[in-house]
């Protein structure tokens, strides 16, 4: 059964950073029915020139969110859709750190230089800085609902939360189903086996992107 909200001014932000949890929570959105928008880098241009009509047409056949960019505009996504519901994945700050570093590597590009600041996209290159950035998120975000309570759930896949608090939070029926762990290794063999001229396009693209957000002075 379709879970789809109800109002066009309801979604389902995933405020937690990539590396969460992200997709497990992406899946368990997914088998209770909500039509998941995840990692994108289309909205970032729109983003950064505060062009938010734009970002919202782009979540139209959604109900929901999580990942880069959606969960750094947590604020915005808040006045765009009133009625919505926001949920903080956290773990661990070292293994989350170890999780990043990994997957981002030595690719730079614009939402990483976005999120962590300009020249600051690659976690390998400054520890103490991509910690610092997390653990302010996560600050930021709880202190921004220190009011709402009932708009914001934390979660810790690694500690054991799974269907009872999504549920009860999200007003729903645990579903007949095992909590969708992620597994991890997937995520690691996405990335495996990708050749050189495709990496090589990539870092080309990236690097067009920086510069013309470089160009219009568009980093906060």
């Amino acid at each position: 059964m379709n879970k789809k909200n109800n109002s066009e001014n309801r979604l389902i932000v995933g405020a937690g950073f990539h590396k969460t949890g992200t997709s497990t929570l992406s899946a368990a959105l997914n088998i209770l029915g909500y039509r998941v928008k995840g990692i994108s880098k289309r909205p970032l241009i729109p983003i950064i020139k505060e062009n938010y009509s734009k970002v919202k047409k782009m979540l139209k056949n959604y109900d929901a969110v999580q990942d880069t960019p959606w969960f750094y505009i947590y604020k915005e996504l808040d006045e765009l859709f009133p009625d919505s519901k926001f949920i903080l994945t956290i773990r661990d700050e070292e293994s989350w750190y170890k999780s990043v570093k990994k997957q981002i590597g030595g690719l730079r590009s614009a939402q990483d230089e976005w999120i962590y600041g300009r020249g600051k996209g690659l976690p390998k290159d400054n520890k103490e800085n991509t910690i610092k950035v997390y653990q302010q998120h996560n600050r930021e975000v709880k202190d921004y609902f220190k009011n709402r309570p009932d708009d914001l759930l934390v979660l810790n896949f690694k500690n054991g939360d799974e269907w009872e608090k999504l549920c009860d939070f999200l007003n729903q029926e645990i579903p007949n189903k095992p909590f969708p762990h992620y597994n991890k290794s997937k995520t690691n063999k996405m990335h495996e086996g990708k050749s050189k001229t495709k990496i090589l396009r990539r870092q080309i693209k990236n690097h067009l992107k920086i510069k013309y957000i470089d160009w219009f002075e568009g980093w906060d």
